[in-house]
């Protein structure tokens, strides 16, 4: 359960990474921020439990607000093409890119939040600014994913977005809007480098949310199995009501050769008899492989709303 909005006197700071060594990895899983953070995670897996992506619903101003917003990353992508370069990968106009993000995040997160919040803009701002990936490396991963959830959780924290009836949407709409076409754009257009990848024994070299509540999204339901999504038809056929089968498209769009090669983790998971089985394997995975790895956590930033201290009751 996520805590209400903050009081009006809360202090925002900017956040900093506060995981400089493998031994602060305790102080990161006792934080107030590691419970809040996988609280949204579930809060939102539960949310789109048995729902499509095209089910009927009402969205809020705040919601519409975040749709312009990645909207315009979006646009900024088409005006800034490719460079030729010699090497492949890591297409350095992905830094000019950047830079115009660097320079308006705080512009955009403040066309996003009401003006008696606007102190808060600067904090949640640099989770946006977090969530796109390095411009130093050209790469993207799974920390950089975690950073626009925590981006997501952090308007809930200040009230801008509501958790109730929003729930859903917040996931169809943001997430499936953001990583889908616009992260995967970034990744296609400037072939950014996957950060941290594991290569064929990692669950997709980018992604790792969509899986989780994709599979949540396919619990119970009434013909698809975890073993339908190796098969091409099932995924051409549901691909856009689901966002698991939607990773699963963009995998086999990247990838050549036979599925079982190029991600075994994910042909693993196809003999999995039930989603709930999936479901809860996935949530197991993404605190090992993910939220528990140094890697990933030392650069995670903490600030008022997405507190280092130890989880206080209450």
């Amino acid at each position: 359960h996520l805590p209400e909005a903050p009081p009006a006197t809360q202090n925002f700071i900017i956040p900093k990474k506060e995981i400089h060594t493998v031994p602060d990895m305790g102080k990161w899983k006792r934080s107030q921020a590691y419970a809040d953070y996988i609280g949204f995670i579930l809060t939102l897996n539960e949310g789109v439990k048995g729902k499509k992506l095209t089910f009927e619903y009402r969205v809020s101003e705040a919601i519409e607000k975040l749709v312009a917003l990645l909207n315009t990353l979006d646009r900024w992508i088409d005006e800034t093409p490719p460079v030729d370069q010699p090497s492949r990968f890591g297409n350095k106009a992905y830094r000019t890119w950047y830079a115009k993000l660097d320079e308006e995040a705080e512009n955009l997160v403040a066309t996003v939040v009401p003006t008696h919040l606007a102190a808060a803009v600067p904090e949640v701002a640099v989770y946006l600014k977090e969530s796109v990936g390095n411009s130093t490396r050209i790469d993207y991963g799974t920390g950089h994913e975690a950073a626009f959830a925590a981006f997501l959780c952090c308007l809930c924290k200040i009230g801008v977005l509501r958790v109730d009836d929003q729930i859903a949407i917040t996931v169809f709409l943001l997430f499936a809007t953001f990583p889908f076409p616009v992260m995967r754009k970034l990744q296609k257009t400037y072939r950014m480098e996957p950060a941290g990848s594991q290569g064929v024994w990692g669950l997709d070299d980018f992604q790792f949310l969509p899986f989780i509540w994709g599979s949540s999204q396919l619990i119970d339901h009434p013909y698809l199995e975890p073993r339908h999504f190796v098969d091409e038809k099932a995924v051409n056929e549901n691909h856009k009501d689901y966002m698991f089968l939607e990773c699963i498209l963009f995998i086999t769009e990247m990838k050549t050769g036979p599925f079982a090669e190029h991600s075994n983790q994910l042909w693993n998971i196809s003999a999995v008899p039930s989603w709930s089985k999936v479901n809860q394997g996935l949530i197991r995975m993404y605190k090992a492989e993910c939220l528990e790895k140094f890697p990933v956590i030392q650069h995670f930033k903490f600030g008022s709303l997405l507190p280092i201290h130890p989880v206080t009751s209450g």
